[in-house]
């Protein structure tokens, strides 16, 4: 897979019917290694072990709802309460983090109301904290780390 923005991580891999699997760590499981799985495993892997995240507020690929029409977020981090501190949406290294990537991740965010939204495609990474009295969202330099 290719080399990406993020530190070098060490993951378990299978081969099953000439198809590459790698072990999620957060749903304990080996799930397909698509170009879109690999940036997530890598970005789980960097929140939990750069910005020291612990895994139990850690969640990936999960359904939620969006007025009528269901829709699947990549990765969320939970505060310690339940609440939603991050929302973070994760697309292969050949998709560009355009305005309708983020679209998207605010879409989700109007049913999450998350803190702060992330995007990455394992070469470039944007975070943005959510003004929710401002209604607006400012770009920060890097995810905030966790503070117990």
């Amino acid at each position: 897979m290719q080399k990406l923005h993020f530190p070098t991580y060490a993951f378990r891999y299978k081969t099953k019917e000439n198809k590459r699997w790698v072990f999620d760590d957060i749903r304990k499981k080996f799930v397909l290694l698509t170009p879109e799985e690999w940036v997530r495993q890598n970005a789980v892997r960097y929140l939990m072990t750069e910005k020291k995240y612990p895994q139990s507020l850690v969640n990936v690929e999960k359904q939620i709802r969006l007025g009528d029409m269901t829709k699947r977020y990549d990765l969320v981090i939970f505060n310690p309460d339940g609440s939603l501190f991050l929302l973070g949406e994760c697309k292969a290294t050949s998709v560009p983090l355009t305005q309708a990537v983020f679209d998207q991740l605010a879409r989700y965010n109007q049913a999450l109301n998350a803190e702060f939204l992330w995007i990455t495609n394992g070469l470039r990474h944007l975070c943005f904290q959510v003004d929710k009295v401002a209604e607006k969202y400012i770009l920060i330099p890097e995810i905030p780390e966790y503070i117990r």
